[in-house]
């Protein structure tokens, strides 16, 4: 079965894409992302942002089981 890249909740695509930002600027890459956009950054680049991501969506999920 192909993948999709659409998230499971459509209403949360403005979401991830705040927090992709607010990732990149943790990482100090947000500056390029801003003038240059997504499309130049290196797949390590991209990679970091996506893992970080996911690290705050369980520390996030975690937070509400307790």
């Amino acid at each position: 079965m192909a993948r999709s890249n659409k998230p499971v909740n459509p209403g949360a695509e403005n979401a991830l894409d705040k927090m992709k930002m607010e990732v990149a600027n943790e990482l100090g890459i947000s500056e390029r992302v801003r003038s240059q956009g997504w499309s130049t950054m290196t797949s390590a680049d991209c990679g970091r942002v996506g893992g970080h991501m996911v690290r705050k969506m369980i520390e996030q999920y975690e937070s509400t089981l307790q």
